[in-house]
């Protein structure tokens, strides 16, 4: 028998979901942006890993300002953060040469936004036959590489 190990989610996991944070705002002052896995700020919009990935690569494109719907978004802010989603895609295609994408937002909580009120766009590359049996029958996705990793190998194809 194999074992897999996703031993980061034990915090995620144990942590009762009315006291779960963003660590979004903590990734913008952090002293390190690798602890944080932020790959890019600018004055609108910042790229983070999703520590809870769907797929490897799995980005987080994010407004600096903390706002739940992209109607809140002023035009400017609204720009940067397509700059953003459009960032993070060249980057991944840079890095990973995925066959596609998955790439939107879960406005509110009835629509599937874990963290709804601060709005955040997934960026998740998908390669042809990258499904298996592990989602459908364990519940369960596996990922080849360790965050940190993935982070170094990103982080210098970040336009």
């Amino acid at each position: 028998m194999r074992y897999l190990h996703a031993h980061w989610r034990i915090g995620y996991v144990r942590t009762p979901r009315e006291r779960r944070k963003a660590p979004f705002e903590a990734a913008l002052d952090a002293v390190s942006p690798r602890e944080h896995l932020l790959l890019y700020r600018d004055a609108s919009a910042f790229i983070l890993m999703n520590r809870y990935p769907y797929n490897a690569g799995h980005l987080l494109v994010l407004p600096v300002r903390r706002v739940g719907d992209l109607a809140e978004l002023d035009d400017g802010e609204a720009a940067g953060l397509m700059a953003g989603i459009r960032r993070a895609q060249r980057t991944l295609v840079r890095a990973m040469a995925p066959d596609g994408f998955n790439i939107g937002f879960n406005v509110g909580g009835a629509a599937g936004a874990g963290l709804p009120d601060h709005l955040h766009c997934h960026v998740v590359p998908r390669w042809n036959g990258d499904t298996n049996f592990m989602p459908v029958v364990g519940a369960t996705k596996v990922l080849p590489q360790a965050l940190e990793d993935l982070y170094d190998t990103l982080l210098p194809h970040v336009p």
